[in-house]
């Protein structure tokens, strides 16, 4: 496979595109986008807007698909989707912005989100955002002197916002944000999430692209060394894996179990990609448990043994311990620990000093405090620096890559794991894979990477993001996820022509993880989705996405179909997205809609591909009528030129 190891090596440069200086932070300009005229996609994603004008988002799209749309007639309601009604509606009713003072309008609540309207602006002023993004609802102080209630909204997307309304008269009447309470925790109140309302319909079944038999052959199992087991298919040897698995094709089911016994949780080494080339795997699993007395599992040790001869090129394994190794022998005090080198011959195991689910959720909050509402210009890198969130995206990049090269480069199967291997072990294995296979560099590729490393292998949605749950304060959530993105993202700055998605698919994915629109990321593991019958009660968010490809395609994408990344992984190279983090605020708009440019440069790429073929045509059709009317003659023929823009 050809190695990139630069972002010129693929074919743009990476000046146009910086991360905006310290001057522009403190900015006033702001931008007008020309996308802004556009409507609102049956998403309905979180915004921040002044009506459809200068504070709106610059990623927005104009779907295809029409949602169904109730309007009143004085224009104050928003455009409704399929089974969304309105709940409750307050006039009078002040919006704190922090970037341009108090708003006086209307409010309304649906069961799926808080719709706020000012129409005292010229353009009218419009903040529309899902309840599925609010971590919790505050109600600040008592009534002040103008009988005045404020209400702060603390959200899961890095804003907070504050609204304040008069005391009601009727003491009866719940206030709009009592009722807000209620559909923005459903869970919590016995309701219905609106992912199981919404109906919907889109040209493709999102539930389809993701087959586990299909993804297995594409990589080419089964095969002589490894073969798909159905011992999980009623998920009985682990409940948070899928039900079908690949594994060493000389372990039989019943040692299965037995390594199951010594693995956490059940979550048995299982393949995860294999290299078309060398053979060389990745595999991924839970620590073993060997606790403070190092147990031993001969099953265990001979099941390594048994991924390690599946490789030919190699007679060493690789168990990469996402973990610091002080935490890894902590972890023996809760029975847990990790692997002896004694114990497995010719093992090496090496720590990576990723830290856990509590430190990334202290560490983003940090974040939060530092880009929203307002950036202090004078102490912006050294903020920045305080909340350690590009030193936590530079090791989990830095840990993919060592096991990228190491399958690559040094054609060494390798083994990962975490603690239980559905945090940090799911960012490992999918960035590497993401680095070593092109195919998930693709939109569909990337969709199934995701379906089948975080979805179908356990990653606890459910808990890390508390989907319609009030109870804010859980230990179990983290931006485990939101982490992974962010290092996808900056991979597609220093590759901006390797991936076929662009910045907008992956904001418009953490958008989703959030507004519980779409069932694609509710519960914890394959087993509850089936339980629920998620495929069956609610949409996949990637019908929604590949209903509109040209939304989120890349329009300088080359496919490199043998092209493995190795990216730079200096804290000298990573960036703070601020496309992400600090959209919200106008100042931090690019001066141009990128967005609009990428389309426009789709539609030009497409117009001369299609010139391209013409002419190809031309030059076949020539070379068969001179070959025709020369039969007999000596002629040289004309060898038709493969060329793609």
């Amino acid at each position: 496979m050809e190695k990139s190891g630069s972002t010129d090596s693929l074919g743009s440069k990476r000046s146009s595109s910086r991360q905006p200086s310290v001057d522009s932070l403190s900015s006033t300009s702001t931008s007008r986008s020309d996308r802004s005229a556009q409507a609102k996609p049956p998403s309905a994603m979180s915004s921040d807007s002044v009506s459809t004008g200068e504070f709106s988002p610059e990623l927005r799209v104009k779907p295809k698909i029409p949602a169904k749309v109730l309007r009143d007639s004085d224009k104050e309601e928003p455009q409704l989707l399929p089974k969304e009604t309105v709940q409750d509606m307050a006039q009078d009713v002040t919006y704190f912005c922090p970037f341009i003072g108090a708003l006086r309008g209307t409010v309304t609540i649906t069961n799926y989100r808080l719709f706020f309207k000012c129409m005292d602006r010229e353009p009218a002023f419009v903040l529309d955002l899902p309840l599925g993004v609010v971590s919790r609802v505050e109600k600040i102080g008592s009534a002040s002197s103008r009988g005045d209630v404020s209400y702060g909204l603390v959200c899961k997307d890095m804003r907070n916002l504050r609204f304040a309304h008069k005391q009601m008269e009727d003491t009866l009447r719940k206030s709009i944000f009592e009722v807000l309470m209620k559909f923005a925790f459903p869970v919590s109140n016995g309701l219905q999430i609106f992912a199981f309302e919404y109906g919907q319909m889109f040209p493709e079944n999102g539930w389809k692209v993701y087959d586990t038999v299909s993804e297995y052959k594409r990589q080419g199992i089964p095969n002589e060394s490894w073969r798909i087991t159905k011992v999980n298919d009623h998920y009985e040897l682990c409940d948070t894996y899928p039900s079908n698995l690949a594994v060493p094709v000389n372990i039989p089911d019943e040692e299965l179990k037995r390594v199951a016994a010594f693995r956490a949780k059940g979550r048995i080494p299982v393949l995860s990609w294999i290299h078309p080339e060398s053979q060389a795997t990745v595999t991924r699993c839970s620590q073993p448990m060997v606790g403070v007395n190092g147990k031993r599992s001969k099953e265990d040790e001979k099941y390594l043994q048994a991924i390690m001869d599946a490789n030919a090129q190699s007679h060493k394994l690789f168990i990469f311990d996402a973990r610091p190794s002080v935490n890894a022998a902590a972890n023996k005090m809760k029975g847990g620990g990790y692997e002896s080198e004694d114990a497995y011959q010719n093992a090496e195991l090496v720590f990576l000093d990723i830290h856990n689910i509590h430190v990334m959720r202290e560490s983003l909050r940090k974040l939060k405090d530092v880009v929203y509402p307002n950036i202090e210009d004078s102490h912006w890198l050294s903020n920045l620096e305080s909340t350690h969130w590009l030193e936590h995206i530079k090791l989990i990049l830095a840990g993919a890559l060592r096991i990228a090269d190491k399958v690559e480069s040094g054609k060494t199967s390798v083994v990962v794991h975490c603690s239980d291997g559905w945090d940090r072990t799911g960012q490992l294995t999918s960035l590497a894979m993401l680095m070593l296979d092109s195919y998930y560099r693709t939109i569909r590729g990337f969709e199934v990477l995701l379906e089948k490393e975080w979805l179908s292998f356990g990653h606890r949605f459910q808990l890390r993001i508390g989907h319609g749950d009030k109870n804010h304060t859980d230990a179990d959530r983290s931006p485990v996820f939101i982490q992974f993105i962010d290092c996808v993202w900056q991979l597609t700055r220093q590759f901006p022509a390797a991936f076929e998605f662009n910045e907008y698919f992956l904001v418009t994915i953490l958008d989703h993880l959030y507004s519980c629109l779409f069932g694609t990321f509710l519960c914890n593991s394959e087993q509850q989705r089936l339980k629920e019958e998620i495929p069956k009660r609610t949409v996949s968010l990637w019908s929604y996405i590949n209903s509109q490809l040209e939304e989120f395609t890349n329009p300088l994408y080359v496919n490199y179909s043998n092209h493995v990344l190795f990216p730079v992984v200096s804290l000298r190279h990573l960036e703070l997205w601020v496309g992400y983090y600090i959209r919200w605020n106008p100042r931090m708009r690019p001066q141009e809609p990128v967005h609009q440019r990428y389309k426009e440069l789709l539609a030009k790429r497409a117009e001369l591909q299609k010139r391209v073929d013409e002419l190809q045509r031309e030059v076949t059709n020539r070379s068969a009528s001179s070959s025709s009317e020369r039969a007999g003659s000596p002629t040289r023929s004309i060898t038709p030129v493969q060329t793609f823009v």
